[in-house]
């Protein structure tokens, strides 16, 4: 019992002075971190060497990922260059060992643990709101940290003699894969492969062989997936593509490093005996660490590019397959006319998108409604691909009718995603339908709605029965409906018949039906237009 206890109080150590260095170097650098993964990783070299140096900085790589991963998802940075930071950031993690091997296992750590806490918890309290504090709190959890360590050095002799690991080394791959998965299962329950690999170190210090310690270390590099793993349960899309990319690295790592095991510790061990090196478990360990590391992301490095674009594919939501364009394809950039087309086509899905978002915003009663943030995002995704591509084509030689058409579909495009903003605003009305006691009203109100969503369904122009007269015939329907639903409203206001708040919340929300009406109807004329001419142009050039 008291061996265990100093093992958990060991452990419990590290965890803190880890947790303590992160949040504290989090702090002191959190502007340096976003200004190098903003401006520091346009290819895969600064990539790597960016998530390298942050990581050994502030001694966390699931800190460096979980940043990553939210400047991919905010569009800061796109996902090829956040796979090369989690491949830098592996990396950086090895740094926790060389720490450990060249100060933790060398020297007396209380001789300068202990002042390392006592100062940083004096600019702790007293660091005031600027980065004294915050690196106050990092120089308390590096002591602490050490602590913890030299805690498990004292015990690691006491615990390994009472094992004996012979039977082990005879079973060769067998024991080492039992090492494999102890090490994973250390930084799992941890969540720390930091930690973990403290642990080994102190194990191999003490007379772990250095094979068995070898395997060790690649499990507790490859637990850390599970913290990825973990981190993107129910997380976005972008979250979870760069967790199976990390995945992969690390499980691809793990399986070449275990099998060039004894030929990496081979290599490492000549290398020792040439420079004349004294024998020193902790250090070849972490040596082999970094090694295996560098060597994956040798491995990864040309098969990087294809598994970004397979993961890419993986995890999708329904707004993004929707909101992939169709029909802009660049091949077609340079035949204007048959770009042209490509953009009408696309403009038709837009068209699509407006109408359901308008129709969910008048005939939906009671709520919940359709949640019509998907489809805002399909909008808006399908709306930026159609700009992009009309600001490719404008570059390309255009004869007077393709330049001609390009203004317009921009403008397209723009009736249509306002008629969408105005769906989501409109929307809300239904919140004051419940209060309403004038049944007069209730039933103009009725009555608007149902002529609303007609008016939404038949400004379709790729119906068959389209037509900008019969088009016409709707919106004026509905303009002499909205009129008398508005006079009979104020009516009721005069009245009484209609608190005056209730009167006001619902001739806004109406006049937002009604704008939004109007943006897709000229929407739907202008894509008409655009239709008929383009179809013209085709024929006239055949």
């Amino acid at each position: 019992m008291d061996i265990a206890t100093q093992i958990l109080g060991g452990v419990g150590l590290i965890l803190l002075g880890m947790k303590l260095m992160t949040d504290g170097l989090k702090l002191a650098g959190g502007k340096m971190l976003k200004q190098v993964l903003r401006t520091w990783t346009k290819n895969g070299v600064r990539g790597i060497m960016s998530g390298f140096v942050i990581t050994s900085l502030v001694q966390s790589s699931s800190a460096v990922t979980v940043a990553a991963i939210g400047f991919v998802n905010a569009g800061i940075m796109r996902l090829r260059q956040a796979v090369w930071v989690v491949y830098g950031s592996n990396v950086g993690t090895t740094t926790t060992a060389w720490i450990v091997a060249f100060v933790g296992l060398k020297v007396n750590v209380k001789a300068f643990a202990l002042p390392m806490i006592a100062v940083g918890v004096a600019m702790w309290l007293f660091g005031g709101n600027g980065r004294k504090a915050p690196l106050g709190e990092a120089l308390a959890g590096f002591g602490v940290f050490f602590l913890g360590v030299e805690v498990l050095q004292e015990i690691a002799p006491l615990v390994l003699g009472s094992f004996t690991f012979q039977g082990l080394v005879f079973q060769g791959m067998l024991g080492q894969l039992a090492f494999m998965a102890i090490g994973f299962g250390l930084t799992f329950v941890m969540q720390s492969s930091s930690a973990a690999m403290a642990l080994v170190l102190t194990a191999a210090a003490g007379g772990l062989p250095m094979p068995t310690a070898a395997a060790a270390v690649i499990g507790a590099n490859l637990g850390t997936t599970s913290t990825a793993t973990l981190a993107v349960i129910g997380a976005t899309s972008n979250a979870k593509r760069l967790a199976l990319v990390h995945v992969v690295f690390n499980m691809l790592t793990a399986v070449v490093a275990f099998g060039l095991l004894r030929l990496i510790l081979l290599g490492i061990t000549k290398a020792r005996m040439s420079l004349n090196m004294a024998t020193d478990p902790a250090t070849e360990l972490a040596l082999f660490h970094s090694c295996f590391n560098v060597l994956g992301i040798l491995i990864m490095w040309p098969i990087t590019a294809k598994l970004t674009e397979w993961v890419k594919h993986r995890f999708r939501t329904a707004e993004e397959d929707e909101g992939t364009p169709r029909y802009l394809d660049r091949t077609v950039l340079a035949t204007p006319p048959l770009a042209v087309n490509a953009l009408i086509m696309e403009l038709g899905r837009i068209s699509e998108v407006a109408r359901r978002m308008a129709h969910t915003a008048v005939t939906c009663r009671p709520k919940p409604c359709k949640d019509m943030s998907i489809d805002r995002t399909i909008m808006g995704r399908l709306q930026g691909a159609v700009s992009k591509f009309t600001s490719d084509l404008s570059r390309q030689g255009l004869s007077q009718l393709s330049a001609d058409s390009l203004p317009q579909v921009l403008r397209v495009a723009q009736y249509y995603t306002a008629a969408g903003e105005m769906a989501v605003e409109a929307e809300v009305f239904l919140e004051e339908m419940g209060r309403m006691e004038n049944q007069d009203v209730v039933q103009e109100m009725d009555a608007l709605l149902g002529i609303a969503a007609t008016s939404i369904t038949n400004a379709d122009p790729e119906h068959e029965t389209f037509s900008p007269a019969r088009l016409g015939l709707f919106l004026d329907n509905f303009e002499r409906s909205y009129q008398m639903f508005k006079d009979k409203l104020l009516q009721a206001g005069t009245w009484d018949d209609v608190d005056n708040e209730t009167m006001v919340a619902l001739l806004d929300r109406f006049s937002r039906i009604r704008r939004l009406i109007q943006q897709l109807n000229k929407g739907a004329l202008l894509l008409y237009a655009l239709r008929t001419n383009a179809i013209i142009q085709m024929r006239s050039e055949q």
